[in-house]
This record gives structure tokens, C-alpha cells and sequence, in this order.
């Protein structure tokens, strides 16, 4: 299938997560995305291997980031590498980066020049901290721009407790989710009007919108925001639980004082309901400890399987809390459309997670497995029109590996 963005040229010029997953997105959509690497790669392809402590054949983050696309190999430091590249980009639609600002002024690649040579281009550039900024070229990842600097760690450390390590690539995807909605609203943008434009995601500001409403507390009314445990949860029922067999769920009753007689009757504890510590959200609030710990001792009464029997009684919303392991064999999960499959170089499919938004007209299917290392580099070339004479002088100076 073709998806909604089907002619949209796209040329990337990432590294990493962020920018490279925005490209992924618009290439699951339908674009056609070149990958612009440098002669060794992008260093995301080696990091699985290094990380594993042994070569590795397989690198399953690299795939869901880069699968789709074709890879062509420049030095860039080479004038005649620099001008393959501007060649690229005069027909692109979109150019995506999350290279470091000053890199890209010192190729020409920046968006101002970009704009002046091709006023319709559309600029995707993510950075930790802005492009405009004291701070633009500042070595930052998602685990420092948007899990540490802009307080999504802290939020979720509970007091006296260590900070939370951020599983990878968390902000780095949701920041490329941003990305590649921004570039699709500048395209939009551009057939009303005829010019391209910039579209800037900093990772700091992710994160700071992901923890919106916290940051508008303090913003707003300048009180101390303050993490809890679930002993003191705002709400005690919606808040997690463990059941007799070990496993953990999570109640989802928002609307405290609707769902409390229901959660009561489910549980077989009616005279909660008439305890004078628990008859309301607002005394519930205040003796959340006491709660959580009669609630505790419920649960741990009986399995998941028959609390869930119990809950669907008695109409008490929950969900498990599943580890990512369990999360792939997960049948509702599965339904809802999280994975996908992808073609393979030898004819069959693998599984991998799907990008997270579906086109009743226009249905997406991810086109390939990621692309080896210059895979495309000469057939790209051909394209541009360079003969096998003028591909073999850029690989005897360099310009290509």
C-alpha cells in the first residue's frame, strides 16, 4: 500500500533516534526517504553490537528507525560528496536532520542556506535545545534534553527513591512522532502558499509538554510539584495493585466517587463504602496510605484471571501491567494494530512494531527491511545522472566509500 504521503521525497541526514524515526514515519506513510550516511554509518548501526558485547547480525531498534529507506554514503567533508548531496535535496520535498547546527552551517546544509537555494524545501530539524539557541549545539540525546532537563525523570521518582533509568529511544520517538506531524502540517502549509519553512522540534520541549500538566502547576500557580508513591496516590483507585498470583493491574477509576461502589461490591467489601476514612475522594485522599493497604490485602486474595472475572461484574475498569515480553503476545494489543509486518530481502515477512496512526483511504505498509551500509549509493548516482566513470572518480577521491 502506497499510504497518504505516496510522491513526497524525502532525503535525511540523521544520526541516532530522533531524526532518523521522524524520516521512518513519513516513509511508513509512503514517502521515498534517502538516508544519508557517512562513510563508516550511522553509528546506531553498530551500538546493538557493541552493546550485546559481540557482533550482531540482528539490530531490531535500528530496523523500526531506518526500515523503508535507501542508504547512500558520503563524506561530506569532500566538496564533490556535498554537492551529490544538494543534488539530492533539489528535488526533495523534505529535508530531515538532527546533525549538531553547526555541522550542517559548516556543510551548507543549514536552513537558511537550504532556503535560499531551494525556497520550497521543507526543513524537519530536531535538536535538544533549539536551533536558535546558546545552548543548539549542545550534546544532549533524549536521556538528557528530555528525561533529565526538562523533568520527566524526576516526575516519576518517588521521594527517597533513585531516579528511574529511561528505557531507549523514548523521547527520541516521541520527539520524531512531533517531527514528522510538524513536517506533514509545513506540507500542507506549503501547497497554500508555495514556500517551505523550517519546522524546529527541540527534545527539551517534549519533554516538557509530555509533563504538561505538572509544568502548568508550577507554572501557573508556582506550587511545589511534588512525585508520590502509590501509598499516596492523589487517587488511591487509580492507582496499581498486585493480585495473589503476582501479577500487577492498574485500576482506572478517574471518577472517584462514580466508581467507588462499584470497585466495593467487586471486591466483596461493602462496608468500605460506609467507612468514614474512605466515603469520599476527599477523605480518601487524606488516609490514602490506609486504603492502599486494605485494598492490598484484598487483592492479594485471589489471581488476575479471577479478579478480572470480578471486575467485568461489576463494570470496575482496570488493565494489566504488562511487561514489554508479555506486551508482544498480548492478543488486544495485537488487535489494536501495534505490529506490522515488514518485507524481507529473501521473500518472507518479519514482525516489527508499527508506527502509531492508520489512513482509512489511504493504508500504509512498510516497504522494506533497513538498507545495509551505501546499499543504494550507486543507483541513487545513476539517477542523478553520473556515469560509471564519474562514480568511480568519487570513490578513488574519497567522496564515496
Amino acid at each position: 500500500m502506497p499510504g497518504p504521503l505516496e510522491g513526497v521525497k524525502v532525503v535525511e541526514l540523521g544520526l541516532w533516534v530522533a531524526g532518523p524515526s521522524a524520516a521512518a514515519m513519513l516513509g511508513d506513510w509512503g514517502a521515498s526517504v534517502i538516508k544519508l550516511e557517512p562513510p563508516r554509518g550511522d553509528p546506531f548501526r553498530g551500538l546493538f553490537a557493541s552493546l550485546m558485547g559481540s557482533p550482531a547480525s540482528l539490530n531490531p531498534p535500528f530496523e523500526l528507525d531506518n526500515r523503508g529507506k535507501r542508504s547512500v554514503a558520503l563524506d561530506l567533508e569532500k566538496e564533490e560528496a556535498r554537492e551529490i548531496a544538494f543534488r539530492l535535496i533539489a528535488d526533495a520535498d523534505v529535508f530531515v536532520t538532527n546533525m549538531r547546527p553547526r555541522v550542517l552551517q559548516d556543510f551548507g546544509l543549514d536552513y537558511h542556506s537550504l532556503h535560499e537555494r531551494f525556497p520550497r524545501l521543507v526543513y524537519g530539524q530536531v535538536t535538544g535545545y533549539g536551533p536558535d539557541t546558546e545552548a543548539r549545539d549542545t550534546a544532549a540525546y533524549d536521556i538528557g534534553a528530555f528525561w533529565s532537563q526538562a523533568g520527566v525523570g524526576m516526575s516519576l521518582t518517588a521521594p527517597g527513591a533513585d531516579i528511574p533509568q529511561q528505557r531507549g529511544g523514548m523521547g527520541d520517538h516521541m520527539t520524531g512522532q512531533m517531527t514528522a506531524g510538524a513536517i506533514c502540517a509545513a506540507l500542507y502549509s506549503r501547497e497554500r502558499i508555495g514556500q517551505g519553512q523550517r519546522v524546529s522540534v527541540p527534545l527539551v520541549r517534549v519533554g516538557v509538554y509530555m509533563v504538561g500538566w505538572d509544568a502548568m502547576l508550577a507554572l501557573r500557580l508556582e506550587v511545589p510539584v511534588l512525585p508520590y508513591d502509590r501509598y499516596h496516590a492523589v487517587n488511591p483507585i487509580i492507582d496499581c495493585y498486585k493480585s495473589g498470583d503476582g501479577r500487577w493491574f492498574w485500576l482506572l477509576l478517574l471518577q472517584a466517587d462514580r466508581h467507588w461502589g462499584d470497585l466495593c461490591r467487586a471486591i466483596g467489601r461493602e462496608d468500605l463504602m460506609q467507612d468514614e476514612r474512605f466515603k469520599n475522594i476527599e477523605v480518601r485522599r487524606i488516609n490514602a496510605p490506609a486504603l492502599v493497604e486494605e485494598l492490598d490485602k484484598v487483592f492479594a486474595t485471589r489471581t488476575m484471571a479471577e479478579w478480572a472475572e470480578a471486575f467485568a461484574a461489576s463494570d470496575v475498569w482496570w488493565a494489566p501491567v504488562n511487561s514489554v515480553n508479555e506486551v508482544v503476545h498480548d492478543p488486544i494489543v495485537h488487535a489494536a494494530g501495534a505490529f506490522v509486518d515488514v518485507p524481507g530481502p529473501d521473500g518472507g515477512v518479519q514482525k516489527a512494531v508499527a508506527t502509531p496512526a492508520d489512513f482509512s483511504g489511504t493504508p500504509w505498509q512498510p516497504r522494506s527491511v533497513p538498507p545495509e551500509l551505501g546499499q543504494h549509493t550507486e543507483e541513487v548516482l545513476l539517477e542523478l545522472g553520473y556515469d560509471w566513470d564519474g562514480i568511480v572518480a568519487l570513490k578513488e577521491n574519497g567522496a564515496i566509500p
